[in-house]
């Protein structure tokens, strides 16, 4: 069924209130019509529109529907509104526009449907801006930090860093594993500065196409190439005032890091076709699961970018070695799809828990949530037992860790040394494992793809 919204209409002239009233209803709306500002305002007191439409001039008043747009503008701001003037110029839309109006039209209207998709229009447009509002509001309460759960004392540096450099105008490099919550660090960074109550615009620089990615940042211009059929602002302009987070920086061309070290070193962006450039006021933070240090050192990233972004380092631990907070994380997980799911509560028993925390978690807190749906889904009580959980993570033997040696006074061969135990203990997971390249990738804290890569690298058979 439809949405019927509510518009009131203000306009001294009946035939015109009439007009409105029929062309509106007949689009579906609820119409309610007054003559004057201040039966307006009376029944803006007593009842929530969607929309308002007011002529300019009522009676001897010249100026009695910018009287009430001030109205609005103070008591109902988020309520658009029309004007309707048959007394058009530009000083008047301007004005109307200065008070707060959505849109300005000038009477006779060209046609029913001109009113009609002009109010459909405001609407659409204070619909977008509500849910704007609550997204930010809910991206504000999900990454406050007070939220971030966590007790280990890997994780408490953590939180204890986003503390002390939150409020700094320094650029800060997050770094670890995928999946061990980098953007949520990103985020409790910029609700706890000064730039909180402006955007936070979050961009993944390997998901996006070299091509596109520099569009993305800096805008362009109208026929910069195909497809540019009109000006975009780029998303640091977007964030202005605010936080930009690049996300998987390690993956952006080196021809667009000279552009985004030029952001760092001077706040302006230049538009791809343009020639003026912009001025910026943006925090920058990024994030990588890569080692930009050696990647500076072997030329496939920039080192003076690297120094400029990596003022401020901030590590965040994988979850393999924060064993202390999976219990708290997993039933975090368990309560949150519980109730998505309409499951009510939920517990986990005893000997799925201890698994969940002999398991190394490749795929880290991203991991573990996905798990915990899955097994919330497939439980047949309220308590998740060894059985909801996936098989890998059921048969997961951990591997004991070797024992520190000393170096030698005679030196040793590291990369033999290194060779011969990854041999081994590859060839001990495999055995163990029954040969299953997945299940022995896990025993070893490796993905199935890094494994593989091992295989290859050291002539191993995997039956």
């Amino acid at each position: 069924m439809a949405v019927q919204y509510q518009v009131l209409v203000v306009d001294d002239e009946l035939g015109m209130r009439e007009v409105l009233e029929i062309v509106l209803e007949n689009a579906g709306h609820v119409v309610e019509s007054v003559s004057g500002v201040d039966e307006a305002v009376s029944l803006l007191q007593k009842k929530q529109f969607d929309v308002v439409l007011t002529d300019l001039r009522m009676g001897s008043e010249r100026e009695a529907g910018l009287t009430l747009l001030s109205w609005l503008k103070e008591h109902a701001p988020t309520t658009p509104s029309i004007m309707m003037t048959a007394h058009c110029s530009v000083e008047t839309a301007v004005e109307a526009m200065q008070r707060g109006a959505t849109d300005y039209i000038q009477k006779p209207f060209k046609s029913n449907d001109e009113i009609r998709l002009r109010v459909e229009r405001a609407i659409a447009q204070r619909n977008l801006v509500r849910e704007n509002v609550a997204m930010r509001k809910q991206q504000q309460l999900s990454a406050k930090i007070e939220n971030m759960i966590g007790q280990s004392s890997a994780f408490q540096e953590v939180l204890s860093m986003i503390r002390r450099v939150a409020k700094l105008p320094s650029t800060v490099a997050i770094h670890g594993d995928s999946g061990a919550g980098k953007e949520l660090v990103a985020r409790a960074l910029h609700n706890l500065s000064d730039r909180v109550d402006k955007p936070f615009v979050a961009i993944n620089c390997g998901g996006i196409p070299e091509n596109l990615l520099e569009s993305e940042l800096f805008g362009h211009k109208r026929g910069a190439f195909t497809g540019a059929i009109e000006d975009k602002e780029g998303l640091f302009v977007v964030a202005s005032g605010g936080t930009v987070f690049l996300d998987e920086i390690g993956e952006m061309p080196l021809m667009l890091q000279v552009k985004l070290l030029r952001v760092l070193d001077n706040s302006t962006v230049t538009p791809v076709g343009g020639t003026s450039e912009i001025k910026v006021d943006v925090r920058i933070i990024s994030a990588t699961n890569r080692n930009l240090a050696k990647m500076a050192e072997e030329g496939t990233f920039r080192n003076d970018l690297y120094y400029r972004l990596n003022v401020i380092p901030i590590h965040v631990p994988p979850l393999r070695d924060r064993a202390d907070d999976i219990p708290l994380l997993a039933r975090h997980f368990i309560r949150r799809h519980a109730d998505n799911m309409g499951r009510g509560d939920m517990d986990i028993a005893a000997d799925a828990m201890a698994a969940l925390q002999r398991y190394t978690w490749p795929g880290n807190v991203r991991e573990l949530c996905n798990i915990m749906e899955r097994a919330v889904a497939l439980c047949s009580d309220n308590v998740i037992k060894m059985s909801d959980l996936p098989q890998n993570i059921q048969d997961f033997v951990p591997v004991e860790k070797p024992a520190v040696v000393s170096l030698p006074p005679e030196g040793i061969d590291l990369e033999a040394l290194i060779e011969e135990t990854e041999t081994r203990l590859i060839r001990q997971a495999l055995e163990a494992s029954r040969y299953s390249q997945k299940k022995a990738a896990a025993m070893l804290g490796l993905t199935p793809r890094s494994l593989r890569y091992r295989l290859q690298k050291y002539d191993l058979e995997a039956q």
